[in-house]
C-alpha cells in the first residue's frame, strides 16, 4: 500500500507541475502527457480498495485535470472567411504529388509549412500556379518555412525570416484589413530549446504592429502555458477544436495549430508522405483592421 501512496504523490505533483509551464519549462513537457497522467491517477485511486473517500478525491482530482484538456476537443470554433493549411511536411516526405493534390483541392488562401527541406522545396514549384507569392525561410538543409499566398504582400521587403526561433512572415491585405501571416516551426519543449523560444518569440509578437494569422508546428499541446502565452502576445485565439496531428509511439498528440484574432474551426488533412497530419483552418481575422500606406 505505500508503494501506491509513493506513486499517487509522485502523480499527483506532476500533474500539478503541469499547469506551471510559466514558471518553468518542465510545466509545459509534463502538460503533453497531462491525459495519461490523469489515467494514471484513476488506476492507482481504483487500487485504493478501502480507502473509499480517497479514491473518490482521486478520481475528482483526475477528472478536473483532464477537463482542462478535453473542452479543447470540442468543436466550438466558428468557420471565418479565410482559409489557412497548416502542414509540416516531414523533411524525406514521400508523397509531395499526394500533399500538392491535397493542398490545390482545398483552394486556401493561405498555406504555411515547416520542414521545407532542400529534398522537398519542390513542392513549392508545383503550388506556384496556384499561389505565386511564396516566402521561403531557410536555416538548414533539412528545415525551412513558408508561407504561401493567394494575395500579393503589401510591399517588396517587408517579409521577415526569423531563425532563432523559426517563423517566416510577410504582410497582406485582406478584406478585413492589413495582416501578418507567419509560419512557425518551434523546438522540442524542456529539455529542449523551446523556452528559450518562447522567451524571443513572445516579444516580439507583442510588437507587431498589424494583427496576425499564423500556422505551425509548435511541438505543444493547446493547454500549455506555451500557448495560452503566445495566445494572449499576438492577441488571437486557437483555432477549434484541437486535432491529433502526430504521435509519440501510439500516443495521439496535437502539436500543429493555427490562431487567429477571431479563433475558427479546424478539421484535419491526411498524412501524404509525413510524419505530421495536416490542418485545414478556416479563420476570422481583425475586422477593420486599419491599412497603411508603403
Amino acid at each position: 500500500m505505500q508503494v501506491i501512496w509513493g506513486f499517487i504523490a509522485v502523480t499527483l505533483v506532476a500533474i500539478g507541475l503541469s499547469f506551471m509551464g510559466a514558471l518553468h519549462g518542465i510545466g509545459d513537457s509534463l502538460a503533453v502527457f497531462r491525459v495519461g497522467l490523469c489515467l494514471l491517477l484513476v488506476f492507482l485511486a481504483m487500487a485504493l480498495t478501502s480507502r473509499r473517500n480517497a479514491r473518490l478525491f482521486l478520481v475528482v482530482v483526475a477528472v478536473a485535470g483532464a477537463g482542462t484538456m478535453l473542452w479543447h476537443k470540442l468543436p466550438l470554433g466558428a468557420p471565418g472567411p479565410i482559409t489557412i493549411y497548416q502542414k509540416n511536411m516531414f523533411h524525406a516526405n514521400s508523397d509531395l504529388p499526394g500533399l500538392a493534390e491535397d493542398i490545390l483541392s482545398m483552394s486556401s488562401d493561405f498555406v504555411t509549412l515547416q520542414e521545407v527541406s532542400l529534398a522537398n522545396e519542390a513542392l513549392l514549384d508545383m503550388l506556384s500556379e496556384a499561389y505565386p507569392h511564396q516566402f521561403l525561410c531557410r536555416y538548414t538543409d533539412r528545415s525551412g518555412i513558408a508561407v504561401l499566398s493567394r494575395r500579393a504582400p503589401v510591399a517588396a521587403g517587408v517579409e521577415h525570416c526569423e531563425r532563432r526561433y523559426g517563423m517566416a512572415r510577410i504582410l497582406v491585405d485582406l478584406p478585413q484589413g492589413r495582416h501578418y501571416v507567419a509560419a512557425l516551426h518551434l523546438s522540442w519543449p524542456f529539455p529542449g530549446q523551446q523556452p528559450n523560444q518562447l522567451r524571443r518569440l513572445l516579444a516580439d509578437l507583442e510588437a507587431l504592429d498589424h494583427p496576425l494569422l499564423i500556422g505551425g508546428d509548435f511541438n505543444m499541446v493547446p493547454w500549455s502555458s506555451a500557448l495560452f502565452r503566445i495566445a494572449r502576445a499576438s492577441n488571437t485565439r486557437h483555432a477549434e477544436p484541437a486535432r491529433t496531428t502526430f504521435f509519440i509511439g501510439r500516443v495521439p498528440i496535437s502539436i500543429d495549430h493555427v490562431f487567429a484574432p477571431g479563433g475558427g474551426y479546424v478539421e484535419a488533412r491526411p498524412l501524404l508522405g509525413s510524419d505530421h497530419f495536416g490542418l485545414l483552418a478556416r479563420v476570422t481575422p481583425e475586422s477593420g483592421a486599419p491599412e497603411e500606406n508603403n
